[in-house]
């Protein structure tokens, strides 16, 4: 387990140098901070501009940039936003937790639909329930996140008046941005959940416990289910860290103050060491739910952890 391990570590810290040095240098094509920084100043000379650029640190080689960005990394430091000064882990610690949130409350609410509906439907198949599941699925893919995300805050907040339209307060503001990613995510959930119980459920095991008279409750939840597990985690594991890269839209939609609020208000600023730590604190979330996955692989499957 300890070589399964160290030989998926490696990988990580691989792939989080290929990203960080993607990133930093993909970003530095997307314009000059200095410009602006400076609009609205009236007349800029070329000497302000490059005054600008020595105060930020732009005029160094690009490998200079790069090596302070990798030793502040090391130690949590991103550096200052050219937006106000402000320190950049500070933007991080105060937005990571609000996106860390709505994608675990849309999980879960994803989890919680889609696991009994693909259980009914492959218990049912072929049945009108199963047709019915299968339809709404169909019906939730076509739905842009966005658009759902408008009409439930059309419906909910501006006709009902039941939920706030926008912001992270209590409980309630989870309500609508949670359900418009889990309806979404639960739409492809529950064809792979149907999908791995169709397949388990032929298994000669599944007969033999049906044939000791255990109730099918226990059959499908702690047999049937038990055994589709590995399917399921990778999936789920690599669905949850496309959610922390995907929720950009929703958390704009609802004004949530997470990620990709942050990162969405930095590309517009051109603000460099903000974006560049958005993209580096969602990559290295996105690798380590990946390495949870494998590690659970390792824990669910002993054979997995020989490969």
């Amino acid at each position: 387990m300890a070589s399964f391990l160290l030989k998926r570590i490696l990988q990580a810290v691989f792939v989080v140098f290929v990203v960080t040095l993607t990133v930093s240098f993909a970003i530095r094509l997307t314009g000059d901070p200095a410009l602006m920084l400076s609009q609205g100043a009236g007349s800029v000379t070329e000497e302000d501009l490059a005054n600008i650029r020595q105060a930020l640190g732009l005029n160094e080689p690009f490998i200079s940039q790069y090596w302070d960005f990798i030793k502040g990394l090391f130690v949590g430091d991103f550096g200052r936003s050219f937006l106000g000064g402000t320190s950049v882990s500070l933007l991080i610690s105060r937005a990571l937790p609000a996106t860390l949130a709505l994608a675990f409350s849309s999980m879960l609410v994803s989890i919680a639909i889609s696991i009994p509906l693909g259980i009914h439907a492959a218990v049912n198949k072929g049945k009108t329930a199963d047709q019915v599941i299968r339809i709404l699925s169909l019906v939730g893919l076509s739905f842009p996140n966005f658009w759902l995300a408008i009409m439930l805050v059309l419906v909910f907040s501006i006709m009902l008046q039941w939920l706030p339209p926008s912001g992270m307060g209590g409980f309630a503001s989870f309500i609508m941005p949670a359900v418009t990613m889990g309806v979404i995510l639960t739409a492809t959930n529950v064809r792979l959940v149907r999908t791995a119980m169709l397949e388990t459920l032929r298994s000669q095991y599944i007969q033999v416990a049906r044939a000791k008279g255990l109730s099918e409750t226990k059959v499908l939840y702690k047999h049937a289910l038990r055994n589709c597990a590995i399917p399921l985690i990778t999936y789920f594991g690599l669905q949850f860290g496309g959610l922390l890269g995907g929720i950009v839209v929703i958390e704009r939609v609802f004004n949530w103050p997470g990620l990709g609020t942050l990162a969405f208000d930095a590309v517009a600023g051109r603000d460099y060491p903000v974006l560049q730590a958005v993209i580096t604190v969602l990559s290295l979330l996105i690798i380590g739910v990946n390495l949870l996955v494998d590690i659970a692989y390792g824990l669910v499957d002993p054979r997995i952890r020989n490969r």
